[in-house]
């Protein structure tokens, strides 16, 4: 299996697991559709955290092989069923917070950039989207979503050119929102949901409380 499911109440954790990059094909997300759906449905997770369990990427993107070798309906139905599986990140009602630990780029980046906060680990790896240097654009959001978050220049900069930036990079580029020591990466992205969670629920309950005072006053 290249993605999975694993509940530590109350995180769900999407794990990433297709060696040797994990790079995505479309059993990878059919996978990963599905991990979402058992994530949002279940009652017992507050929030989803997103990692990888390899050592060395988080995600190189979309199985070029795929294009290489797939017609066009093919490559067409690919992009879709992508657009379709991270998109449930971004609708979802939980926190969703993406942990990365390592080479995150092209179609790895966009699943990144669905998520509410992407905290990453120290380290010599890579963050970007370099399709452009195999003559494509990033095709699963990453034309919005990037902009949206870091502005129109700096997005079409590193779109436009394919150059990748190291994590204190992507940090001063407004991409990700903390960079961490690597043994406290899956710590800090655990937490910082929990912490969001109990945040919203205690003013969820100040509003009741004030709303109780003002009907009886």
């Amino acid at each position: 299996m290249s993605v999975r499911f694993e509940k530590q109440e109350p995180i769900g954790h999407i794990v990433l697991d297709r060696p040797p990059a994990n790079t995505y094909d479309r059993p990878f997300l059919d996978e990963l559709d599905a991990a979402i759906e058992e994530a949002r449905r279940d009652d017992g997770v507050k929030a989803i955290v997103v990692r990888s369990a390899n050592e060395r990427f988080f995600s190189a993107g979309a199985d070029i092989s795929v294009f290489a070798k797939g017609n066009l309906d093919v490559q067409n139905a690919f992009v879709v069923c992508a657009n379709d599986a991270m998109g449930k990140f971004e609708s979802t009602p939980k926190v969703v917070v993406v942990a990365i630990n390592g080479h995150c780029l092209g179609g790895g980046l966009e699943i990144a950039l669905c998520c509410d906060f992407r905290i990453a680990a120290e380290g010599s790896y890579r963050i970007g989207l370099p399709e452009v240097t195999l003559g494509l654009l990033p095709g699963t959001g990453g034309t919005q979503r990037l902009p949206r978050l870091i502005g129109r220049q700096k997005a079409l900069d590193l779109m436009l050119t394919g150059r990748t930036l190291t994590p204190p990079e992507a940090l001063a580029a407004g991409i990700v929102d903390e960079v961490v020591p690597a043994a406290a990466l899956l710590e800090r992205a655990v937490t910082r949901p929990v912490r969001r969670t109990r945040s919203v629920a205690s003013s969820r309950l100040r509003s009741r409380a004030l709303g109780c005072v003002s009907t009886r006053a």
